[in-house]
């Protein structure tokens, strides 16, 4: 791979993301609307508002992949999502189609469907049930995805990310978890694939309590080799018994669920 564009460098994903893929392409195209720290060697920063779709266009410009992970990442004011994560969303699709139809891995979320029960294993084939506002964007999405991949040949991962962080930080990310290294490999795995279409799937590390599964993306031959159950009995000393009428442990959105409307 030439060039592989990173939105949202800024946030926590974004830096993995900086970090763990030094040396996979021969240049890394950085960017956010948020400060950044200098290019280094084989880097490009470039500071974007998605919501500019000429600048957009620019952005999408000779690069071979891309790793959608620009956007408001926590639930917020529809007003606010529409800009980064509806319009935003569009013009980097709208930019991909014009510039050479690259690959892209799409940070979808576990949000997406937050509203099925834990006790339900999903599934690239369940439905839907968003659990916030922030997770019907990411429904849209995953939408948006399929539709440029059917009309357009635009191929998509929709990767509805669970926990990525560099150890689980409660009881529920006990399933959710996926490591950073794993989450690297996943990436290399998505981009060095033959083909994806669009494929739906879950972030998420070989964890022994498991929600989700991605058996149907066998093909891509991702193996991902970290667990949460290292830090079981850690986090469950530290952490109270959790209350199974609580609808935060009944859904899998957790506290995202049991919210009330953000602008309420």
């Amino acid at each position: 791979m030439k060039r592989l564009l990173i939105t949202g460098a800024a946030g926590n994903l974004g830096k993995i993301c900086r970090e763990g893929l030094k040396g996979y392409a021969d240049v890394i195209r950085l960017s956010d609307l948020a400060p950044m720290d200098p290019a280094g060697p084989n880097e490009e920063v470039v500071q974007c508002d998605l919501a500019d779709r000429a600048a957009v266009h620019e952005l999408t410009k000779d690069v071979d992949g891309i790793v959608h992970l620009g956007g408001i990442s926590i639930e917020a004011a529809f007003d606010d999502l529409l800009q980064a994560n509806l319009l935003g969303t569009y013009n980097l699709y709208e930019g991909a189609r014009k510039n050479g139809k690259p690959r892209i891995l799409f940070a979808s979320s576990n949000h997406a469907i937050g509203f099925h029960k834990r006790t339900t294993k999903l599934d690239d084939a369940s439905e839907q049930r968003p659990d916030s506002l922030y997770g019907v964007t990411k429904c849209y999405g995953e939408a948006l995805a399929s539709y440029y991949n059917d009309k357009f040949d635009v191929e998509t991962v929709s990767l509805r990310i669970g926990s990525c962080f560099d150890k689980p930080r409660n009881r529920r990310m006990l399933s959710t978890w996926m490591s950073p290294r794993d989450f690297m490999s996943l990436i290399k795995a998505v981009f060095d694939a033959p083909m994806t279409g669009h494929l739906v799937m879950y972030g998420v590390s070989n964890n022994a309590s498991k929600w989700w599964s991605n058996d149907h993306a066998a093909f891509l031959g991702w193996n991902p080799q970290d667990s949460s159950e290292q830090f079981r009995a850690e986090i469950e000393a530290a952490s109270e018994a959790e209350d199974r009428h609580d609808p935060a442990v009944i859904y899998q959105g957790g506290p995202f669920a049991s919210a009330g409307h953000f602008e309420d």
